[in-house]
């Protein structure tokens, strides 16, 4: 398996699809620094060299400082599989980045910092697999989670059109996911903000990207973006098409 620098993603076998949004790779580029935003789901990564760690689910910017040259390999669950298939609340790995092998001791030993890239992430694939068919993720939150990530709908408008209480979808979605409907939703918002700057190819009219992202105007999506990214629209903007 040879690997660019830069970051890839692949979709993920159709087994694992209910719980995992994507398979990745990076090659860090010169410089070193990626700036990781919040996406609402947990990583399984090995880096070469180190082994095997998880990274939480994020509420604010996580600069990564790793050396040129870096090899990671990933797992991305997505809203709803990573509590359930790491048998843990998520909330405990909130913000953190924990080893594999204080979570899951048998399964950090065959995912070794000396592999190949091409075996950990066959490795990756196929241990996961195991936990998700074992632990399947929330169907309740998994579904909530594409509600939210697809309207402007409100999270207790969310839990009542899905027949729970407000504090039952809270409490599902603190261990599902590792944060609760609001800050879900915030960051939910925030993702497809970040998809249409993305697929922009010339300047962005931010006014109407906020609208149509699902911001009140413009000044909402500037303190949003500030909270969760650490920096302004604009800025982000430039940092990212760098």
């Amino acid at each position: 398996m040879e690997l660019r620098p830069g970051y890839r993603e692949w979709a993920p076998p159709a087994a694992l699809r209910p719980a995992v949004s994507c398979l990745w790779t990076s090659v860090v580029p010169s410089g070193g620094q990626t700036l990781v935003l919040p996406d609402a789901c947990a990583d399984l990564i090995w880096q070469a060299g180190a082994g095997t760690y998880v990274a939480g689910p994020d509420t604010g910017p996580a600069p990564a400082m790793l050396a040129s040259g870096t090899v990671l390999v990933g797992v991305r669950f997505g809203p709803g599989g990573g509590g359930p298939a790491l048998g843990l609340p998520l909330t405990e790995l909130r913000d953190r980045r924990v080893d594999l092998a204080d979570l899951l001791p048998g399964l950090a030993t065959r995912l070794p910092g000396d592999l190949s890239p091409g075996v950990a992430l066959g490795r990756l694939i196929e241990l996961t697999a195991g936990l998700v068919s074992e632990r399947p993720p929330d169907p309740l939150v998994s579904h909530g989670a594409r509600q939210l990530a697809a309207s402007r709908e409100r999270t207790d408008e969310l839990a009542r059109d899905l027949g729970v209480s407000e504090r039952q979808f809270r409490r599902r979605c603190l261990d599902a996911v590792g944060y609760g409907p609001k800050m879900l939703h915030r960051v939910l918002r925030f993702r497809r903000f970040v998809s249409r700057i993305d697929a922009a190819d010339g300047e962005v009219d931010l006014a109407r990207v906020a609208a149509e992202a699902g911001y009140a105007d413009q000044a909402h999506l500037t303190r949003e973006s500030v909270r969760l990214a650490g920096l302004p629209p604009a800025a982000l903007i430039r940092a990212r098409r760098a």
